[in-house]
């Protein structure tokens, strides 16, 4: 039986992904779990909603690439719910925990995955004529919103009167 080869669609992502486990630690570092829950003028999202968020779209990977884990907070972030204060969030201490374990799981799945897993179709309803709905354009879509949010957190720690966000590499981290 002929072996399937892995992909090369993720060769953009790769990259990506390993830069944002490095930028996740760095952008969090400093910021202690009082500021962490702080909304400047009731306006902004909480950090630890957007750590959250980023957590789960780590979850939302996994599971795309054949993980079954779970998000423990799933119910609190799950497809960018909207922050609701009415709830409690986990701490920052939780969500990186939650990162470091099922990020090194995720990154080794993404590595072996092949065209045929990524072209699966994977509805997510946004109906965008020009954005095939397939696991591989949910992958670039998970990957986008880290961006985004990595973008919201170093924008948060300069506003909690912290310094930017540090792009030091941690050449222990694998994932």
């Amino acid at each position: 039986m002929m072996e399937t080869p892995v992909s090369t669609k993720l060769d953009i992502v790769i990259p990506a992904w390993r830069m944002h486990s490095q930028l996740f630690n760095n952008a969090l570092e400093g910021i202690s779990e009082e500021a962490a829950l702080e909304r400047l003028d009731n306006n902004t999202n909480h950090v630890v909603w957007m750590a959250g968020n980023l957590v789960s779209c780590r979850y939302w990977i996994a599971n795309l690439v054949g993980i079954p884990e779970k998000d423990p907070n799933e119910d609190l972030f799950k497809e960018g719910r909207a922050l609701d204060e009415s709830l409690d969030y986990p701490t920052l201490a939780d969500l990186k925990k939650n990162f470091a374990e099922i990020s090194p799981k995720a990154y080794e799945k993404l590595l072996s995955v092949t065209d045929d897993n990524l072209d699966e179709e994977y509805s997510f309803g946004m109906n965008i004529s020009f954005v095939p709905e397939n696991v591989l354009n949910m992958i670039g879509m998970c990957i986008g919103r880290e961006d985004y949010l990595l973008g919201q957190i170093g924008l948060m720690r300069r506003l909690l009167g912290l310094k930017g966000m540090s792009y030091d590499i941690n050449e222990s981290l694998k994932y």
